[in-house]
């Protein structure tokens, strides 16, 4: 089988871990990477055997070897980034949060649909087999209706001003660094578009949001009920609850090892997958799938809602009287 030639965009922490967890995926190759300054993308390059090392994104975008690009900037840059890596012709996975607004949502898919190649958002918790489970387990009706999904994606976190995590200027706070993990969660389940969204948020001393809480409100009175926070120590945990019984994901539900299925009058079942590495080679498997298939978006993390849970994220945070410095763009 052909190998599936990837290039790193940025080198921070997220792209190492990124880079460790394609060992476990066989068809990938990773053969450059992108930094701002030349000693850097050396370092990395040097720690992870890679052959082709840039200073600059724009040079890695347009290195006629790279079949797909990972877009690991910190969230204030992912929209430029990824524009600039698919009007070069090369497919993307963006790391989550997709953007910083709706409207850069809406302008990377014209990218992408224009430019006819593949763009998904990192969102890592759609590929693990114990989420596959679950859905099934839904699908088939196990827990009847779904009326209300809960879950948590809260870290106590020590940080410094010029850190990505708080910092606005980096599109910091906890809503798009961890909210992003219950938002998407309650949007996976219904998938639908609530129709009518509270958010509650509290602005810390950096200027970014450092924990907060919506109430999404979908057909039928169905409730997503969720918290995150870069500041405040939480149990990590998810449920889905619905008419006949309920679904529990233990901590840490976002990249899950366990799944259990309660169902009134009926023995628990437990669905346990232990995960590979760092979790984060489960969508490259996904990436790899939709381009050997010619696929210009995954079924799993389509298009249409990552938009639609930008829009969400929107909605939450305009009551707070805070924004990013790109809002407009």
């Amino acid at each position: 089988m052909d190998k599936i030639r990837w290039g790193i965009l940025s080198t921070g922490s997220i792209a190492n871990s990124f880079v460790e967890d394609l060992k476990f995926v066989p068809d990938a190759e990773v053969i450059a990477v992108g930094s701002r300054k030349q000693a850097v993308a050396d370092k990395f390059g040097d720690k992870h055997n890679i052959p082709n090392r840039y200073d600059s994104y724009h040079a890695l975008a347009n290195d006629p070897e790279v079949d797909v690009i990972y877009v690991a900037t910190p969230h204030s840059m992912h929209a430029e980034n990824s524009i600039m890596c698919m009007e070069a012709g090369k497919a993307v996975l963006c790391e989550k949060a997709f953007c910083i607004t709706a409207g850069e949502a809406e302008k990377m898919i014209a990218v992408a649909r224009r430019e006819k190649v593949f763009l998904m958002e990192a969102l890592v918790t759609r590929h693990f087999p114990v989420i596959h489970k679950v859905l099934e387990w839904i699908n088939l009706g196990l827990i009847g209706e779904v009326r209300i999904v809960q879950a948590n994606r809260c870290a106590r976190g020590s940080f410094r001003p010029e850190q990505r995590h708080l910092n606005p200027e980096l599109g910091g706070g906890s809503l798009l660094d961890v909210g992003i993990y219950v938002i998407s969660f309650s949007s996976m389940i219904y998938q639908q578009t609530p129709k009518k969204v509270v958010g509650f948020g509290h602005v810390g001393e950096f200027g970014s949001d450092e924990q907060g809480a919506t109430i999404l409100e979908y057909e039928n009175g169905a409730l997503g009920v969720l918290t995150f926070a870069l500041r405040t120590e939480a149990v990590n945990e998810a449920y889905i609850y619905g008419t006949k019984g309920h679904i529990k994901l233990p901590e840490l539900f976002a990249v899950p090892t366990c799944a259990r299925l309660h169902v009134k009058g009926e023995k628990e079942v437990v669905f346990n997958d232990k995960i590979k590495g760092n979790g984060l080679n489960y969508q490259v498997h996904e990436v790899h799938r939709c381009l050997r298939e010619g696929l210009l978006e995954s079924p799993r993390m389509p298009l249409h809602e990552s938009l639609q849970i930008m829009q969400t994220m929107d909605k939450i945070r305009a009551p707070w009287s805070f924004r990013y410095p790109n809002d407009k763009k």
